[in-house]
């Protein structure tokens, strides 16, 4: 829907360079808007750039990406001070989010997350649920734009695991992801598949732990060298994308509350692209979602005990996953997607 209003514009909380300034960047192309480049080099001189821009530029409409404070805030000072009309896209629920952290910044975010929806014209949620929560905050519109799958790996998956020193009959088990630490629960992604894997008694078992972050050296120490164990650090997007390939089963860790229940993340449309198995608690899109296969286990969330061991005992059985989908669901298609989100900020526009 390219040249529906050049005045249109679109920031990323996070800064350029970052993944939602890519996202946003996308949003921008759909509408022939454009994306502001703002450096993130901290979050004071981020909003000092960012309020200049808002007071002397006067967008038609802005879309901001994330939920970060030093933009949030910002954009509702604008929408009171310069009647700026703005647009809000988040893959989180921002009151649990912030209470995953500390407990008691859960009502501060809530005051936060309400005034931000109240002010907006528009929310573009990553999910359906957290459009819906946008909408019971007070924001007028919304829609659910999900992200959009990336190209299936051109690599075969046979050569991927060669190189890796992963067997073709061995049943490799993965996740992709930023190994960041919470000591609240005590987790990072691919805490739960290290601690099953040690476990669990079985040759021919492979855990791939894709990523780097500070929670890497404990899940290595957890592993204790164990050679079923491979971590690869931080790699590109695009090898990450060639090694999903080679895994039969992914990990989609998410809590079963107002934080995990809300999201999709990344990560589900990058599995939908290789077309692995997702394993997972029983969260409303594992139910939701058709085209992608599902195994749902239970428990709480990822470092719950129950699913831990419902975990365990699945990597004791589970068989090879050879029948994979010729291609990710409709709903991750990156050309659906941005049409539209052109078509909501035409309506908004007018």
């Amino acid at each position: 829907m390219a040249g529906v209003n050049q005045r249109v514009v679109g920031f990323a909380t996070q800064g350029a360079g970052s993944l939602d300034h890519q996202r946003v960047a996308s949003l921008m192309e759909a509408v022939g808007g454009e994306p502001w480049v703002i450096e993130r080099t901290s979050r004071g001189s981020f909003a000092r750039r960012l309020w200049k821009r808002l007071k002397t530029e006067r967008p038609a409409l802005v879309v901001m990406e994330g939920t970060g404070l030093a933009g949030g805030l910002l954009l509702v000072a604008a929408r009171i001070r310069f009647g700026t009309r703005y647009v809000v896209s988040s893959g989180d629920a921002v009151a649990p989010f912030f209470g995953l952290k500390r407990r008691w910044l859960r009502p501060i975010g809530f005051v936060y997350e309400r005034a931000l929806m109240r002010g907006a014209v528009g929310f573009v949620g990553w999910t359906p649920y957290l459009v819906g929560r946008a909408v019971s905050l007070g924001c007028p519109r919304g829609i659910t734009v999900p992200g959009w799958a990336p190209s299936s790996p051109s690599t075969p998956a046979a050569a991927v695991r060669a190189r890796r020193g992963l067997a073709a009959t061995d049943v490799v088990f993965g996740i992709v992801g930023s190994l960041q630490w919470n000591p609240r629960v005590g987790y990072c992604y691919g805490h739960e598949l290290v601690k099953a894997a040690v476990g669990c008694d079985r040759d021919d078992l492979r855990v791939v732990v894709v990523g780097g972050g500070d929670g890497l050296d404990r899940l290595r120490a957890l592993a204790a060298g164990d050679p079923r164990i491979v971590f690869t650090g931080k790699v590109s997007q695009a090898e990450a994308q060639e090694l999903l390939s080679a895994f039969d089963y992914a990990s989609l860790a998410q809590s079963v509350d107002d934080v995990g229940s809300f999201r999709y993340t990344t990560k589900l449309s990058e599995y939908a692209a290789a077309g692995v198995s997702v394993v997972s608690t029983e969260i409303p899109a594992s139910f939701d979602i058709d085209g992608v296969p599902w195994v749902r286990l239970p428990g709480e969330a990822p470092w719950d005990p129950t699913f831990e061991a419902a975990l365990r005992e699945f990597m004791a059985k589970a068989g090879p996953h050879s029948d994979r989908p010729a291609g990710p669901p409709a709903m991750f298609e990156r050309s659906v997607q941005l049409a539209r989100f052109g078509a909501f900020v035409e309506a908004l526009l007018r």
